[in-house]
């Protein structure tokens, strides 16, 4: 499923070392440490694992062989085009582990901060506009209250803050993915960043999904790499899920004392798409001082991060974020808190219709079959004794349950009022007290 907006505008490759928004220094000395690290001698070599176009890799190359840091091998390699090698000099080697000591950091250039704010304006979460048929397409493997997509979708649309909240195992998960499976375009993601000289990465192969990769082949006519800058990757849009293991420090940099970069925090890496935060109130930290830290992200659309020299600064804030809880909002959040949050939505349980929707879908899909009797029993004799609290994730306990007796006892997948009663008891703990 595509959505019908305007196709994303690329960042344009950098025509010349001017245009790629870096100093010559920190061009020249990536360049320098790269070749040292990885053993590289051709330009289109260095050009691919630095990720800028061939004719300003050599801009550079050539500016380190008039600093007398970069030579000629003399050799022409026959398998690449004739192309030409280069190695470092002894002055350049000296300079290659003097630029180590200092960071670590080598292969693809980063993209300057105020450069990529540009883009970020370009590909915007806030630019989608999602119909209810897109939507209702992404959702269709599960079965809603009517009233939720009314809600659902300009929350979505508006690209502002969500907070789910209800009784658990409802599908409040389900259907923040399924808003993830409903953002169909894609957009570009900078390898890494610098500000003020320093490195920060923000590409990482655990959150963003490579939709395509461009190489440039020397020996064609036509540069595939040069149609966007190929210090972005060009990736789905981002999801970032996290649940109890959210703390405070994972929104901040991470500083590695050992390489001298910083990695991006998990608000960074997933602008241009959806931060969830799961299961919102069993995390370590409490929520009000969770949601306080993101209230003037929420607000002004920016984040600010600091370095290790203390030294602050602001960078898009632009992500769809999604709270989803167990607890009542008045519980866990005052009311300043909660009106950072542009949209609350209740998720409820099923009304038995549904409930029953569910559990022959379930059925059907683990080929076990349905009994009336035992479905009767279900609803006559068990779903009276918890006062008729239907849950989305109870057809499916349910029917696994008596798909594992079935499997031990060896007989056919069946349904009936006896393991119907064999599944509810492991769903539910007796209140009682144990003796020790």
């Amino acid at each position: 499923m595509t959505l019908q907006t305007p196709s994303v505008t690329a960042p344009p490759a950098a025509r010349s070392m001017a245009e790629t928004g870096l100093t010559p220094v920190m061009l020249r000395d990536i360049l320098l440490k790269t070749m040292f690290r990885m053993n590289l001698e051709l330009v289109t070599e260095i050009a691919r694992v630095i990720c800028l176009p061939v004719q300003v890799t050599q801009e550079l190359v050539d500016l380190a062989r008039g600093q007398r840091l970069l030579e000629a091998t003399g050799t022409l390699h026959a398998t690449s085009g004739n192309e030409m090698g280069y190695q470092l000099t002894d002055l350049g080697k000296a300079r290659a582990l003097d630029a180590l000591s200092q960071s670590e950091y080598f292969g693809a250039m980063p993209v300057p901060l105020e450069v990529y704010k540009k883009q970020v304006k370009r590909q915007s979460v806030r630019n989608l506009k999602l119909t209810r048929a897109q939507l209702t397409a992404a959702m269709g493997h599960l079965i809603l209250p009517d009233n939720l997509l009314d809600h659902l979708g300009p929350a979505v649309t508006s690209g502002r803050s969500i907070l789910m909240y209800g009784p658990p195992g409802n599908g409040k998960s389900s259907i923040s993915n399924g808003i993830r499976d409903a953002l169909g375009d894609k957009i570009y993601v900078p390898r890494a960043l610098e500000y003020s000289g320093q490195v920060i990465t923000v590409y990482d192969p655990i959150v963003h999904r490579s939709a395509e990769a461009a190489v440039d082949d020397p020996t064609s006519l036509r540069r595939t790499s040069n149609r966007f800058d190929n210090r972005y990757v060009y990736c789905e849009r981002p999801t970032v899920i996290t649940g109890g293991e959210l703390s405070l420090d994972m929104l901040d940099l991470t500083y590695n004392p050992t390489a001298r970069t910083y990695q991006a925090p998990l608000q960074l890496k997933s602008t241009g798409g959806i931060f969830i935060v799961d299961d919102l109130g069993r995390q370590a930290e409490p929520p009000q001082k969770l949601v306080n830290r993101w209230i003037v992200p929420l607000e002004e659309s920016k984040d600010i991060l600091a370095l290790q020299s203390g030294e602050k600064f602001t960078v898009p804030f632009d992500t769809l974020v999604i709270f989803s809880t167990n607890f009542h909002p008045n519980e866990i959040f005052d009311g300043a808190a909660l009106r950072r949050i542009f949209f609350k939505i209740k998720v409820e349980g099923p009304n038995q219709e549904n409930f029953l929707k569910i559990f022959a879908m379930v059925a059907r899909k683990r080929n076990m079959p349905l009994d009336e009797r035992a479905l009767l029993h279900l609803m006559k004799v068990k779903f009276p004794t918890i006062q008729n609290n239907y849950a989305n994730y109870q057809p499916v306990y349910l029917i696994d349950q008596m798909i594992s007796v079935c499997e031990f006892e060896g007989m056919p997948y069946q349904m009936t009022p006896e393991l119907i009663d064999r599944a509810w008891d492991n769903m539910f703990v007796r209140d009682e007290k144990i003796a020790r």
